[in-house]
């Protein structure tokens, strides 16, 4: 069985040539494992993740993966608007074995047949990353996945997360240091 779930190698990238955010970046993710990105705004965390999605081409290096899925950190932008919960995880997930993950996620069928507008920032987290993992991904992507959660809740999530990793590795930005330090096999800080 192939582990490896993300490979970055020498990687370089920049809005402005002159600019570089990366430059030779190097990075392997295998299932089992959590590397946490760490480092203070602007320093390219939310644009390394764009890069790993296809959305931003580099000027070097490659980008390999296996089939992913991301949180993001804002749920309000996660959801169409139009649609319930439930109506927008089957369209890109089977629901099988969801109503375990429910109950650990301390939500409800109620919550999945509402519209995003009905649920709190931290139902909408919730279902944000329920999604996520009903889409079995090998590669899972968390941008600031815990911040519209309360410590409790953000305690639960995480170790939920970490539960699930037999399957997948997980790529975690954060500018939780005790976040990072508690759940992570590595800590990857960019300046």
């Amino acid at each position: 069985m192939n582990r490896k779930v993300l490979e970055i190698n020498n990687l370089g990238f920049g809005y402005r040539r002159s600019e570089k955010l990366f430059e030779g970046f190097s990075l392997r993710l295998e299932v089992g494992e959590i590397k946490a990105i760490v480092g203070k705004s602007g320093v390219g965390k939310s644009t390394l993740f764009e890069l790993i999605l296809g959305r931003l081409k580099p000027s070097e290096g490659d980008i390999g993966h296996q089939s992913l899925a991301q949180v993001f950190q804002d749920p309000y932008t996660s959801f169409h608007p139009t649609y319930t919960i439930r109506n927008q995880i089957e369209e890109v997930a089977s629901m099988e074995g969801y109503e375990g993950l429910l109950e650990k996620m301390g939500l409800h069928e109620s919550h999945l047949d509402s519209f995003p507008h009905k649920l709190s920032g931290g139902q909408l987290q919730r279902c944000s990353i329920l999604r996520a993992l009903l889409m079995k991904p090998k590669l899972l992507l968390l941008d600031e996945p815990t911040s519209a959660l309360d410590n409790l809740n953000q305690l639960d999530i995480m170790k939920l997360i970490v539960d699930q990793l037999e399957g997948m590795g997980v790529l975690l930005i954060t500018h939780d240091h005790r976040l990072a330090q508690w759940c992570a096999d590595e800590i990857i800080s960019l300046r």
